[in-house]
């Protein structure tokens, strides 16, 4: 027993609330949008469907393809490369994407493969005109590549730095080439971590929606999430929306089944605790340099150009601008919330279930131990778009589609959260509650001294890395705000969107670097040194 019986009720009361909220608000879109689709008799698969349908699948195809291609030699350079000068530097630049709103990082991608970019540049003096088109589904992989190439990389050294030491030193015993060491050693540690991170991969691509929609190429180059938007937003056609909802909602849950399939990878084989030397670095040198400039080039590249365009533009206008202190306003306070709301309905979700397995536990709070970890992730499988979708039509059927919309903005990003939230205070509270649960009751602190005294020093970095993040999501998130958005109602990035379809470029770089800045400053300061790094769907 690790909770006195008055915390027992409290968990218990917390969890069942928590369940509540969760259900009761999905469910709710979920309703309104099985009532439309039964108001219009289902509407038919056209071709347009379909088209959208096959590229989303395309486009995450190809984008999973081209970053877990690209990441495995990534990895084995930086593996073997252990001297290599700015090697945790490098390591460190791959946690930036994750803590950068997709749209500043598609502004970034622009200011480097677009019309006017850096690279046509070069290439306009080889000779070429405009080679390079970063709109389309050539600039959606490039964007893709620049977000997950750096993710898939970081899953899979670390899968590489497991590697017992004693097999490196036995590979230079036996003279082993490097061919040799590929097949024998990294591939079948790669192998086995690898239809996971390509399966994390692919579900990001698939169920990406900021970067299609700044980068998309119109009709011929949209995904679902994107064409929800368009059919609310533009078409006013919720039938075709709320089919194309559940069209997204299949392919989740599918996408969901097959990377459960394959499961944890096996732990790594017994070791002497020996420090890594790799006896082949040397004779790879070369070729590993290169890698590692290229790859850290075209990680930087982006955000060089993000800042450099950023501090080019007119803050003295931007900073007397009504607009922009409204939507800075709207976004700090919109994330804060939700921020607050993700972590008050993880802590039941981490904290039920060791309760639920005790011995005395009732048949309630069996239940609600067992279904709360699968309302966590409940957000993975009915995604944002897909549940704004639904409250939009809610609110639409009341006439309080802006009113009403900071709150359910404000759930979205918390369930959104979610999962990473769950990810970092699980294991936490886990090896905390092995350590002092048994030792606090027997001395009688409980309650709100067990928490100030106890908890919170030992927990206070987990739960700040959490909250951060959860805050950085919910700042640099696009997609509920998208199909809400109107002059009423706007945060830092639907005003940056606004800029940018508006081509106030220069606006738009400003509003950019003031977003990204204050994402990285939420979110840096914990993925350098914590090991907690991945994105919300890493648990799959």
């Amino acid at each position: 027993m690790v909770f006195a019986r008055a915390e027992r009720r409290t968990l218990r009361a917390a969890g069942g609330l928590a369940l509540g909220v969760v259900l009761v608000f999905v469910g709710a879109a979920t309703a309104m949008l099985l009532a439309h689709a039964g108001d219009g008799g289902g509407a038919p698969l056209d071709a347009y469907i379909w088209r959208v349908a096959q590229f989303t699948l395309l486009q995450a195809t190809l984008s999973t393809l081209l970053s877990i291609v690209l990441a495995i030699p990534v990895a084995r350079a930086l593996a073997r490369q252990r001297a290599f000068w700015g090697r945790v530097w490098i390591i460190r630049l791959s946690v930036v994407p994750l803590g950068l709103p997709a749209l500043v990082a598609a502004l970034g991608v622009i200011e480097i493969w677009g019309r006017q970019g850096v690279v046509n540049d070069l290439l306009r003096l080889g000779g070429l005109q405009n080679p390079v088109s970063v709109y389309g589904l050539a600039g959606i992989l490039i964007a893709h590549v620049f977000f997950n190439l750096p993710l898939a990389a970081r899953f899979l050294l670390a899968a590489l730095d497991r590697i017992p030491p004693e097999y490196w030193l036995s590979s230079a015993n036996l003279g082993m080439g490097n061919g040799a060491v590929f097949r024998l050693i990294e591939w079948p540690v790669i192998r086995r971590v690898l239809p996971g991170v390509a399966g994390l991969v692919f579900m990001l691509c698939a169920t990406s929606f900021t970067l299609v929609l700044t980068l998309g190429g119109g009709p011929a180059a949209t995904t679902i999430e994107v064409a929800i938007y368009q059919a609310l937003r533009f078409d006013f056609d919720p039938q075709r929306a709320v089919l194309l909802a559940f069209l997204q909602i299949l392919v989740t849950a599918t996408l969901l089944w097959l990377i459960s399939l394959f499961g944890r990878p096996p732990e790594e084989g017994v070791t002497a605790g020996r420090a890594i030397r790799r006896f082949d670095a040397r004779r790879r040198r070369m070729t590993d340099g290169l890698v590692i400039v290229l790859f850290t080039l075209f990680t930087a590249a982006p955000l060089a150009a993000t800042v450099t365009a950023g501090l080019a533009a007119d803050f003295g206008r931007l900073a007397v601008d009504p607009l922009l202190h409204r939507a800075l306003f709207t976004s700090l306070a919109i994330s804060f919330a939700s921020a607050c709301l993700s972590v008050a309905i993880a802590l039941p979700i981490v904290l039920v279930p060791r309760l639920a397995e005790t011995g005395d536990a009732g048949i309630a709070t069996r239940l609600i131990g067992r279904a709360l970890p699968a309302v966590g992730s409940l957000i993975l499988l009915v995604p944002p778009v897909v549940v704004a979708t639904g409250w939009f039509l809610v609110l639409r059927s009341v006439g309080e589609t802006g009113r009403f919309a900071p709150a359910v903005i404000t759930v979205i990003n918390a369930l959104m959260a979610l999962p990473f939230v769950v990810r970092v205070l699980e294991p936490a509270y886990r090896t905390h509650l092995s350590r002092t649960a048994r030792l606090a009751l027997s001395l009688g602190v409980t309650g709100m001294h067990r928490l100030r005294w106890i908890d919170w020093p030992a927990l206070k970095k987990p739960f700040l890395t959490a909250f951060a993040f959860a805050m950085a999501l919910s700042l640099g998130d696009l997609g509920a705000v998208a199909i809400f958005g109107a002059d009423g109602f706007v945060t830092l990035p639907w005003l940056l969107f606004s800029r940018m379809a508006s081509y106030r470029t220069a606006d738009a770089a400003g509003i950019a670097l003031i977003l990204g800045v204050i994402c990285l400053l939420l979110t840096l300061p914990s993925t350098a040194a914590d090991r907690t790094t991945e994105r919300p769907a890493a648990d799959a």
